[in-house]
């Protein structure tokens, strides 16, 4: 069984492999703790989420600390499937299912979840990435308002 999670700010939309069921929680303690339960009853073989900027560590954190098989994908390897397959309508609930199709077919590897420390230096040198970009993003705005050498402020 194979187990596909489209993850969104407010809910997780669950789909289904071979049986397309589906079903959708609120993404919060109560619904990811619920998921959980659900899940470990049906006992999947992979389940996939995609990566989205952070709305999917809780559910990835409690899957993985109940010793389920948890996988992390990148939304583009998802999309191309999606093309490859023909799949142009997109709702979440399409998207879980074809996130379950997706699990079923290409069956990515598992893989160890980052350590605490390892995901507090990947946010900070992401930040710091971040910041040095609006720094530079800054200065190229500052040439073009008083040109190339000239100081607006004296030190």
């Amino acid at each position: 069984m194979f187990i596909g999670i489209d993850v969104a700010k407010a809910e997780l939309v669950v789909g289904v492999r071979p049986t397309s069921d589906g079903w959708t929680v609120m993404n919060d303690a109560t619904g990811v703790r619920d998921l959980v339960e659900r899940l470990q009853a049906l006992g999947p073989t992979l389940i996939v989420l995609e990566a989205t900027g952070g709305y999917e560590l809780q559910c990835v954190a409690a899957l993985a600390a109940a010793d389920l098989p948890v996988v992390v994908v990148n939304p583009r390897q998802v999309r191309d499937f999606a093309r490859a397959t023909g799949q142009l309508a997109k709702t979440d609930r399409i998207d879980a299912e074809l996130l379950a199709r997706f699990a079923e077919v290409v069956r990515p590897a598992l893989r160890a979840l980052p350590t605490v420390d390892a995901q507090e230096l990947d946010a900070l040198l992401t930040r710091r990435r971040q910041l040095l970009e609006m720094l530079g993003a800054e200065r190229k705005r500052l040439d073009h308002v008083f040109g190339t050498g000239k100081k607006p402020v004296k030190k």
